[in-house]
């Protein structure tokens, strides 16, 4: 195991790399046509954006990575989550090195994969390279940095026709040895099949800048459906970038749901794609700052074929000295007519320091087709606070109904288990609480809640429960 600066990062790195996971020869070439690709373009390459991003608080000097990390002992505070998915579908990773893998022999035997990367390279060759071709090293500089020197990933692969009951649950921590992770993902989903999947980020406390550098590619085939949920809960030392490119087929159908609370910087570029007839893709970003967290959030939907249907809504909740960028693309190409799209980019700022920008986008190519944008930013409205306070709230408790109601409409659209997540994320970063979302008795009181919350008939129910 040798390590390496992400300043120094070399063929040598790469090879080193590829010869301790034994990987094909066409892989190793793919690699190191990416490393050649990442040395020659910029941190942001559109003049438009690069005004803004943060991208640069990421210090190549201080990202130190290794081929493999030793066997890392699981974090305290993670030994609670851990036990809570003993019975769960989950893959657990920890540093570069897959901690568990949980699979029910029922499910494996109709055809379920859950595996790493390295397998998959082995077992699943041809969907990998599927995967890999798809992402363009040359449209993004830590997209070439994640083709060429990933060290470590998972791999999940649903079946034809195979419906899952239970989430499939993958879970990604840090290691406590200061080493940064290199992460190459992907899910595929054949056709008719359906699936939730739930990602889990974490890392712990540290003073060294370590860097989650994740490339996710998720194929849906025709008439499948993913329900996915992303909670990012890192330590505020660590930065996180991440691209993610989702294909969909015919009548297929994606619902992303972000919950993006921790890391010093997030970077996040989103692409969907969708290249059936019918296919469509339903985005939803929570972001809660605090402290001097930025926030950099590129989504793009791409409509190549007709009657395709886009929704994009990020929502920022942004305090102290917290930042947020917002870019966003609707593209509807000459053979998408009769498409629909919608991009929505806001933010509450609730301190003077605190700041957000967006800049949404349309581009269209062909008639007869829906396409609109938003975005809004603005600070928390006094009258509001002065009308609550008069109801015998404080300051603060009049700043969270505020919120609640500013995220309502987008929670919306969330599953009954999702909205108690992020209420409960929110309330514990609120209150400076540890960032984690164990199923406990805290978290069974938000679920509670939510369960009712958007229940027409509660009221009645609640009536005949004390008579």
């Amino acid at each position: 195991m040798s390590q390496s600066l992400l300043s120094k990062l070399n063929t040598a790195h790469i090879d080193e790399i590829s010869s301790s996971r034994n990987e094909p020869d066409w892989l190793k070439d793919y690699r190191k046509n990416s490393l050649s690709v990442y040395d020659g373009l910029a941190i942001e390459l559109s003049p438009l954006y690069n005004k803004y991003t943060d991208a640069k608080k990421m210090d190549p000097e201080k990202v130190s990575l290794s081929t493999s990390t030793a066997a890392s002992t699981v974090p305290d505070f993670l030994k609670k989550r851990l036990s809570e998915l003993e019975k769960e579908i989950c893959i657990i990773q920890i540093g570069t090195n897959i901690h568990k893998i949980n699979l029910p022999d029922d499910l494996k035997s109709k055809g379920l994969v859950v595996s790493s990367i390295s397998d998959a390279i082995e077992n699943n060759p041809d969907l990998v390279k599927k995967a890999l071709e798809a992402s363009k090293s040359e449209e993004d500089k830590f997209t070439a940095l994640n083709n060429a020197a990933f060290n470590s990933g998972i791999f999940i692969h649903i079946p034809r026709n195979l419906v899952l009951d239970k989430a499939v649950y993958f879970l990604t921590c840090l290691s406590d040895d200061d080493q940064s992770v290199i992460s190459r993902n992907i899910i595929f989903a054949d056709e008719s099949s359906k699936a939730a999947i739930v990602q889990e980020l974490y890392s712990p406390k540290t003073e060294a800048q370590q860097a989650y550098l994740e490339l996710l590619n998720t194929n849906v085939a025709a008439n499948a459906q993913l329900d996915i949920t992303t909670l990012q809960m890192m330590d505020q030392h660590a930065v996180t970038f991440t691209t993610r490119r989702t294909d969909l087929a015919q009548d297929s159908k994606v619902n992303w749901y972000s919950g993006l609370f921790g890391s010093m910087l997030s970077r996040y570029k989103i692409e969907y794609f969708l290249n059936g007839r019918g296919a469509s893709s339903n985005d939803s970003e929570v972001i809660f700052g605090n402290n001097e967290q930025s926030f950099d959030i590129q989504t793009n939907v791409n409509h190549e074929s007709p009657e395709t249907e886009g929704r994009v809504v990020e929502k920022s909740i942004l305090r102290n000295k917290s930042k947020s960028l917002f870019k966003g693309m609707i593209r509807i190409k000459e053979n998408a007519a009769k498409s629909n799209s919608f991009l929505s980019g806001r933010s509450i700022l609730l301190d003077k320091d605190a700041k957000s920008d967006a800049i949404p986008g349309l581009e269209i190519f062909t008639n007869d087709v829906k396409a609109t944008h938003s975005a809004s930013v603005a600070q928390i409205d006094e009258e509001q606070i002065f009308y609550l306070k008069t109801r015998c709230l404080t300051h603060a408790e009049s700043e969270r109904i505020i919120v609640e109601g500013f995220l309502e409409p987008l929670s919306r659209k969330m599953s009954i288990q999702v909205r108690a997540w992020i209420a409960y994320l929110i309330e514990s970063k609120w209150e400076n609480k540890e960032l984690t979302i164990n199923t406990d008795e805290e978290l069974t009181k938000f679920v509670e809640i939510e369960e009712t919350r958007y229940n027409e008939d509660s009221e009645i129910e609640q009536h005949y429960k004390y008579r």
